[in-house]
């Protein structure tokens, strides 16, 4: 059935924690490698998820779609503690075991968001598409997150994550995600040629090089007077608990399902 957008209701879709990954550098390589890569990609992050305790979740995801040089997957939004941590730190070893064992360096952008998406597969295969989708996508390509790799050595670094202001406030300042809100840079994310400029937050498990002392990086948070922004912990978002869920008292939106002690529930 065709909605109108604006002029009638219609059911809201489930929320998704929003995973997107995307090789740096990938059209530097030689063409007749771009297969291996892209099948690879998924591989090793699926490896890499299930190893953080979503084996599950990976397994049912709600939507997956190949960009080529990375993908796009839905998952329950219980999940997105721990796509803040283990996740990266996991992936950043699992990289750079690939790189001692055949010499290849692949660097991982990592992108994570939350928001509403549907999940039934249409007459195509394609599920998964909403400003939710997009905005991930922009988070993904955004120049913070490529700087974050550029100003780290190509060998040590191999994955830098970026998470929405969102996921930030009600996953890492809420307290629920395995890392501390100061493991996190400030960033304003914006894309060259898109009309796009969201806060967002960059972390990078394995900083190299003076890479995690080196000047602000484009697109850092700034005050008017240029000065770095303070951390804005609990600024904006604030939660409750709920038997195990957590509700946004903006909007009365739950969005994090039941989180388990070793891993989602």
């Amino acid at each position: 059935m065709q909605f109108t957008p604006y002029e009638q209701s219609r059911p809201l879709p489930p929320y998704q924690a929003i995973l997107a990954v995307d090789a740096a550098g990938f059209t530097s390589r030689p063409g007749s490698s771009h297969d291996h890569v892209a099948q690879l990609i998924p591989t090793l992050v699926g490896e890499v998820v299930s190893a953080a305790g979503m084996a599950d979740e990976w397994a049912s995801r709600g939507f997956f779609g190949h960009t080529g040089d990375g993908f796009a997957a839905g998952l329950p939004t219980r999940c997105l503690p721990y796509l803040i941590h283990p996740f990266p730190d996991l992936l950043q070893q699992r990289l750079d075991r690939l790189r001692r064992e055949t010499g290849d360096a692949l660097r991982l952008r990592v992108a994570v968001h939350v928001g509403p998406l549907p999940t039934e597969v249409g007459a195509y295969g394609v599920s998964g598409n909403g400003d939710a989708r997009n905005d991930t996508h922009r988070l993904l390509d955004c120049d913070a997150v490529k700087d974050a790799l550029a100003r780290n050595s190509a060998r040590v670094t191999l994955v830098a994550l970026v998470i929405s202001d969102r996921v930030f406030h009600d996953v890492v300042d809420a307290g629920y995600a395995g890392l501390h809100i100061d493991h996190f840079r400030a960033v304003t994310a914006t894309v060259a040629g898109k009309s796009f400029q969201q806060p967002a937050w960059v972390y990078v498990p394995a900083p190299s090089g003076g890479g995690g002392d080196a000047p602000a990086l484009a697109g850092d948070a700034v005050r008017p007077d240029g000065a770095p922004a303070a951390t804005p912990a609990r600024a904006r978002a604030s939660v409750q608990t709920n038997h195990g869920q957590v509700i946004d008292r903006m909007s009365g939106t739950m969005h994090i399902g039941r989180i388990g002690a070793g891993g989602p529930a």
